[in-house]
């Protein structure tokens, strides 16, 4: 179930890196930047997860390496989609771009709900804001400002 659950993650990462890459470089390379960053916690926990089942290690990482791969078939998916259906674009990039802020948000909001403000939120909010400053300097150098 990891393994195929983390296949499907990864084909979607795969649709939204192709989908970024397709609007601009830029944008595709912060994206990867992105999925980069929350993928690999993900694949340590997936690897110790499947050591922990009973898998070698050899084995475990030619599975995690194999799911790692539908990344590469869901971007090559999302180029050919894009050349026939272009209006999905937006539709992806906005999807993604939803999912993205959830996943920054999700370990704060909790902290702010318990009424805990401590050095990790933060620095995790300063991080969170870092990020959008970023992509609102690329916006502005490679975009034009448009």
């Amino acid at each position: 179930m990891v393994v195929i659950g983390t296949a499907f993650h990864n084909f979607l990462d795969g649709v939204v890196i192709g989908t970024a890459v397709l609007t601009s470089v830029p944008l595709g390379i912060s994206t990867a930047l992105a999925v980069l960053t929350h993928e690999i916690p993900q694949e340590l926990g997936d690897m110790a997860i499947l050591l922990h089942s009973g898998y070698s290690r050899r084995r475990a990482l030619a599975l995690n390496v194999l799911s790692g791969v539908t990344a590469v078939a869901g971007a090559i998916l999302a180029v050919f989609a894009l050349d026939w259906v272009p209006s999905l674009n937006e539709y992806i990039l906005s999807v993604s771009a939803a999912s993205f802020l959830y996943i920054a948000m999700a370990d704060l909001i909790p902290d702010l709900h318990r009424g805990r403000i401590d050095a990790r939120a933060l620095r995790q909010l300063g991080l969170s804001l870092a990020g959008i400053a970023t992509i609102v300097m690329l916006n502005v150098l490679v975009g034009g400002g448009e």
